[in-house]
Order: C-alpha cells, then sequence, then structure tokens
C-alpha cells in the first residue's frame, strides 16, 4: 500500500511511517510530496495521506496520538498519577 505526506519531514512524519511499517503495513511505500500536492497524488496514486491537514489521518498532533484506533493498533491508556 502506499501512503503519502508533505515533504520536508520533521520529527513526527519521520515516526509516522517507521509506526505504519512496523505495527500496520509492513510492505508499506510512502510518497513525501509538496503539501499542496498531497491529495491529488493520494487520488492519483491510491495512496493514504497522513499527517497533513483535512485527512482522517491528519496532523492532529502526531500519529501515535490519537489515531491508534484507525490503524487498528491497540490504545493504552495511561496509568493515573497518584
Amino acid at each position: 500500500m502506499k501512503w503519502v505526506t508533505r515533504k520536508n519531514a520533521h520529527v513526527d512524519r519521520i515516526a509516522c511511517p517507521w509506526l505504519i511499517r512496523r505495527f500496520v503495513d509492513r510492505e508499506a511505500e510512502f510518497v513525501f510530496v509538496a503539501a499542496d500536492q498531497v491529495a491529488a497524488v493520494a487520488a492519483r496514486e491510491g495512496a493514504i495521506p497522513f499527517a497533513v491537514e483535512s485527512v482522517e489521518l491528519g496532523h492532529g498532533g502526531h500519529l501515535g496520538g490519537g489515531h491508534e484506533d484507525k490503524l487498528g493498533l491497540p490504545v493504552h491508556e495511561a496509568p493515573d498519577e497518584p
């Protein structure tokens, strides 16, 4: 499966491909494009857009911080502080 996000990756977008390949899609292929091209490339390539505004796996914090359920990963609650 192809995944697409914007180029000039920062730490969160470097971690996202690792998480995806490690836990979701071991055969993942990643495409990094200009931000204004993500939607077009996703549509043309049949890729899943991530870590950009206005997509299901958007940039609302970071991929591991709220998208686990959408990716089929187990969701762990943080323990209460004493």
